[in-house]
């Protein structure tokens, strides 16, 4: 079910490997017991700030089952730090009670960058605030089996250490103990959590037109077959941060071998005039999602295909499974393997590369050089040869600037603006966390993609214990290294890099943008 029919027996083998996530909704009743007594120790010593440590599918769960609205029993208090920069470092850093925070530090691979960078940071913080024998207490990691987190954590004797079955990647791992972890953390009941998408497990394997699963899936395949691959997820605003989420599984499920799928999640209503023949919608409707369920009756009207999804906030656990399943159908459709990501690594070694050449010659490697604007430093690649674009385009925003709810506000009107204008879907990626998630698209997918890089300088510089850089160093470098990878896969990519980080740069965008060609 879950290949195409040009799988050989080496990516069989591989996807055989990968299913543990068809199992994980009982992960939740089963281990019940031993997350509440877990949770209960947290309590006793008053341990009531979480801060997670994580990126991609360690972390973008947790942010779901933190901000979407549910009963809640003694919660703590959860920070996600999915970043490298420093504006968010500092601000938990200088926020910090010692005495009351517990960091989850989760990785599947055991080996993330960021989240080894984050935790030598926050040991050497904590060890500076209780003391070196009281710092592991304050400390949990959530890995695979053999990593070298776990060995890590056994050796400084974190508080407890869950291991996560090796047979469920990270996308997928919503229902494992990345995810169950956190829940436990803000209140949330884990046995009800697996309960829902047990089942929404069983509708799934039932071999009729009801079966969940496989009709969304069959619905997200169909339309990208037909060129409807710009998959426009509308949530209600209490469902909203579930959006993140579903752009990460779909997004590096299938972008790659230069076809897929490009979820567009958080961008503005607008009227149905406005979107192209190159979109289809999901729309997710609760008991109080008039604006959305108006849109998508608007839609339909003007012949754009709509699958509807009707849900409740009490049904995560089954909405992440659906997700999940529908995701596999859609990859197997589409003959592509949804349990790799084959672009991901691609630009990991870049920002190390980056990182070697400023270890080496005091500056990174800069391939086209930047070119003096006012206000700004400007870099563009175009291809040699540009492409016969067989899909219709898309911008993709690449935002390593500090982050700000103010400057967010100022995109998602740019976004607004580029789809009357253009009429182009927009996607927003917050750098370095789309490295994990919309990153593999942007590499793998379709070569349809119109790439705008933003960087900035950072106000401050802190170090990264046991290496010799900084987290703005790093972050620079990852945002050039993704240029890089880009550059190599005959992208066509503008990187700005602004003197003011907090400058609206939006009448500038939508300038360029309108030089480009839009077939």
């Amino acid at each position: 079910m879950f290949v195409g029919s040009s799988a050989g027996a080496p990516v069989l083998d591989a996807i055989s490997h990968r299913l543990g996530w068809l199992d994980a909704p009982g992960m939740g009743p089963a281990h019940a017991e031993e997350l509440a007594t877990f949770v209960k120790g947290v309590h006793d010593e008053g341990l009531t700030d979480v801060i997670l440590l994580g990126m991609g599918g360690s972390s973008l769960c947790a942010e779901v089952l933190r901000d979407v609205p549910a009963d809640r029993t003694d919660p703590c208090t959860l920070t996600v730090l999915d970043t490298t920069d420093e504006r968010a470092i500092r601000a938990v850093t200088e926020g910090l009670q010692p005495e009351k925070a517990l960091f989850l530090v989760a990785s599947k691979s055991g080996s993330t960058l960021e989240v080894t960078s984050l935790e030598r940071h926050f040991w050497r913080v904590m060890v500076d605030g209780v003391g070196p024998s009281q710092a592991r207490r304050h400390f949990v990691a959530i890995t695979d089996p053999g990593t070298s987190l776990e060995s890590h954590a056994v050796e400084q004797q974190y508080r407890q250490i869950f291991v996560n079955p090796a047979d469920i990647g990270g996308r997928y791992s919503a229902l494992s103990f990345f995810g169950l972890v956190p829940a436990a953390l803000v209140g949330l009941d884990v046995a009800a959590l697996g309960r829902s998408a047990e089942r929404m497990a069983v509708a799934c394997h039932a071999d009729t037109t009801d079966n969940p699963g496989l009709a969304l899936g069959a619905f997200m395949a169909e339309n990208a077959g037909a060129r409807r691959d710009k998959l426009t997820v509308l949530l209600p605003d209490e469902l909203a941060p579930l959006g993140a989420w579903i752009e990460q599984l779909v997004a590096e499920s299938t972008g790659k071998e230069g076809r897929g799928i490009l979820p567009v999640v958080g961008e503005p209503l607008g009227r149905p005039s406005e979107y192209g023949p190159d979109r289809a919608f999901v729309v997710v409707t609760t008991d109080t999602s008039s604006a959305v369920n108006a849109l998508a009756r608007e839609l339909e009207k003007a012949g754009h295909p709509v699958f509807r999804i009707a849900t409740i906030t009490g049904e995560l656990g089954g909405e992440f499974l659906r997700w999940e399943f529908a995701t596999a159908v859609a990859g197997a459709a589409l003959a592509l393997n949804p349990f790799d990501e084959p672009n991901v690594r691609e630009a990991k070694v870049r920002t190390q590369a980056q990182l070697d050449a400023r270890a080496a010659t005091g500056a990174f490697k800069m391939e086209p050089p930047f070119e003096r604007g006012e206000g700004y430093s400007r870099r563009e690649h175009r291809p040699a040869e540009p492409n016969a674009h067989t899909r219709r385009r898309y911008l993709a925003l690449l935002d390593y600037l500090p982050a700000d709810p103010h400057r967010f506000a100022l995109v998602d009107r740019l976004r607004a603006a580029i789809r009357r204008r253009l009429g182009l879907a927009t996607t927003h990626g917050v750098g370095p966390r789309y490295l994990h998630s919309t990153g593999q698209y942007h590499k793998g997918g379709p070569n349809s993609g119109i790439f705008v890089l933003l960087t900035s300088a950072d106000a401050s510089a802190t170090p990264v214990p046991e290496t010799t850089f900084t987290f703005s160093t790093l972050k620079q470098a990852q945002a050039l290294g993704d240029f890089d990878a880009l550059v190599a896969n005959g992208r066509e990519v503008v990187h700005y890099h602004l003197d003011d980080p907090s400058a609206d740069f939006s009448a500038t965008l939508e300038r360029l943008l309108a030089q480009f060609d839009q077939r």
